[in-house]
């Protein structure tokens, strides 16, 4: 018996280059009045727009488009752009401009998706890495560069090139699946639809007190269970969800309407204003009324 040791040479693969992400220009996350207008520009780098909550009417070239909640439109680099609020709702929006090499960046050219929630979570990241690493003023659509937070994160420019190249592929991906007939994958998603069944009654109930025994005789289900499957998907509890979601749309009432603070907090059955309030600034670092008084300050 041989008892030698045999060698087998390694044998490295190269690393394949779609294209390449060299530099981020800017990053905003914008939450606009209804009548925002950001007038035109043109630039030599890619910009991607995403509607996050809300519509928004945007010039690309000679195209006018309408950018519903949840899509994504692509600006390539000299294309004159323009975005504007419906004047009907109060948008929020992701912006991200790039340098981006490669040829097959022409990909995204003219490009318009729906984003899945697998893609949209890295816009997320990207916004979160984003905080960790810039001192990003608050909703500036005249930002124009990214200056570095005193004490950031280390690795966080390179964190949010990898993530928006991710991002990238995953779109690409999308749009030119696998030649093969069957996923490589099977994921049934019943986490996905069990969670969006809660988050359609906290929607349907979003001006009542609702709580988590009413949701167990709805769904039949017991607290824990319902605790556990929520959090694993969602990453939030059932009662945090339900806040935030409030607080979201009491948002786009103080930047749509001239309601009082206290009719929006009747709105969404808080207890009182100042409960309101104290929420209010708990989430988004502001009072209602400086929330307010910002975006009627704001062009």
């Amino acid at each position: 018996m041989d008892t030698k040791q045999r060698y087998y040479p390694y044998r490295p693969r190269s690393v394949e280059k779609l294209f390449s992400v060299t530099k981020i220009v800017t990053i905003h996350y914008l939450e606009l009045k209804k009548n925002f207008d950001s007038g035109g520009e043109s630039h030599d780098f890619w910009e991607l727009v995403y509607a996050d909550r809300g519509n928004v009417l945007c010039t690309a070239g000679s195209r006018k488009l309408l950018l519903r909640e949840g899509e994504a439109l692509f600006h390539k680099p000299g294309e004159f752009h323009r975005l504007a609020a419906d004047s009907r709702s109060a948008p929020d929006v992701f912006i991200i401009s790039f340098v981006c090499e490669g040829k097959n960046a022409r990909f995204f050219e003219e490009k318009k998706i729906r984003l899945n929630k697998h893609l949209l979570k890295f816009i997320y990241m990207i916004l979160e890495e984003s905080k960790q690493t810039f001192n990003l003023p608050y909703s500036d659509p005249a930002m124009k560069e990214l200056p570095f937070r005193e004490k950031c994160a280390p690795g966080g420019t390179q964190l949010i090139r990898n993530l928006l190249e991710i991002l990238l592929i995953g779109i690409l991906r999308e749009e030119i699946p696998a030649s093969d007939d069957e996923p490589l994958f099977f994921c049934e998603n019943a986490e996905g639809e069990f969670a969006a069944r809660i988050a359609k009654l906290l929607n349907e109930n979003i001006g009542n007190s609702l709580c988590i025994d009413d949701l167990c005789k709805r769904l039949n289900y017991n607290r824990s269970y319902l605790f556990r499957r929520f959090k694993a998907e969602t990453g939030r509890t059932i009662m945090s969800y339900f806040t935030h979601l409030k607080i979201e749309r009491a948002k786009r009432l103080l930047r749509e309407s001239d309601l009082s603070v206290s009719r929006i907090s009747e709105l969404f059955a808080f207890d009182t204003p100042n409960y309101f309030t104290k929420t209010f600034k708990r989430l988004t670092g502001y009072t209602p009324l400086q929330y307010k008084k910002i975006h009627r300050l704001a062009p």
